[in-house]
């Protein structure tokens, strides 16, 4: 089986040509690798708490999903901002992955990095003649 990310195909072929304004751009970069009979995601979110990032599993898909919220307009008022680039909104990715046991996912999330242990699921590749009467 091959996890395949949602909609995200081509999304690192113009990250030079665009720049990282573009609108589509997706900050949640990932590594996806099989190992000792699991799936592994890794997912770089840095800035987030594990309280504010969800993950969801429906219909073979895993998502991942991150919001940050704005600050609070009485926190901002005695702030007189020069630049000001972080962002705030949610971001969000999904991977096709099929059949998983829902019960057996296992995350966790350590210095900007979450982890994610999907236990595959063997499929069952047998075949049998089918007599035709």
């Amino acid at each position: 089986m091959k996890i395949v990310p949602r909609n995200y195909f081509l999304d690192d072929v113009f990250d030079d040509f665009m720049g990282p304004e573009k609108p589509h751009h997706n900050p949640m970069k990932c590594d996806v690798y099989e190992k000792d009979g699991n799936y592994n995601i890794e997912v770089d979110i840095p800035g987030y708490n594990k309280d504010e990032v969800k993950i969801e599993a429906k219909d073979g898909y895993l998502t991942i999903s991150a919001e940050k919220k704005i600050e609070k307009k009485e926190d901002n008022e005695d702030k007189k901002y020069f630049y000001h680039e972080r962002r705030y909104g949610k971001v969000e990715r999904s991977f096709y992955i099929g059949d998983m046991d829902t019960d057996k996912i296992s995350a966790k999330m350590e210095n900007g990095i979450l982890n994610i242990k999907v236990p595959k699921i063997e499929e069952n590749n047998s075949k049998k003649l089918i007599e035709i009467e």
